[in-house]
């Protein structure tokens, strides 16, 4: 089941030693000057870089403009669980149990990654500056969704081995 919420909330809930590696590089992003911290902030816009936080995790880097619901998509994955956190902007995220969702795209496992097509039986998560969601195999998701208007989002994506 997807947790979500301000990272203070969510670290203290979680308490599983699965996501420690995934907090302590998170404290790091939001510790302002530290090297993540102003690595992540100085990535032009479109831009996604992989970093290695150790051998189970690593992060996902990005910048871009939240988009219309239209351009975005329902995704899962099977070997990793989603830590998406977010450092400026704010996104919706739709979020719905697979089961309730059709395939659009086998899984493929090289990109650990499952489509679906799109669908309106879903909840809606807004995240903000300082928010995480944690999606865990079973919640399919869609992220990069604009509220009103498309904003530049600095993002990073933890993913922790299942």
């Amino acid at each position: 089941m997807a947790l979500f919420g301000n990272i203070q909330d969510i670290k203290s809930q979680t308490g599983s030693e699965k996501f420690a590696k995934a907090f302590e590089y998170l404290d790091k992003v939001f510790t302002k000057g530290s090297t993540e911290n102003k690595r992540l902030l100085s990535l032009p816009l479109d831009a996604f870089e992989k970093v290695a936080i150790d051998a189970n995790n690593f992060g996902l880097e990005q910048v871009y403009l939240s988009k219309k619901r239209e351009a975005c998509f329902f995704e899962s994955h099977q070997q990793y669980i989603d830590v998406q956190c977010i450092l400026e902007g704010e996104e919706v995220i739709e979020v719905s149990n697979i089961k309730c969702l059709d395939i659009a795209m086998p899984y493929n496992q090289e990109m650990d990654l499952i489509k679906y097509n799109s669908t309106n039986k879903c909840s809606i998560i807004r995240l903000k500056k300082g928010d995480i969601a944690i999606f865990y195999p079973e919640d399919g998701h869609m992220p990069c969704v604009r509220l009103d208007e498309s904003v530049k989002v600095v993002k990073t994506v933890v993913k922790v081995k299942v």
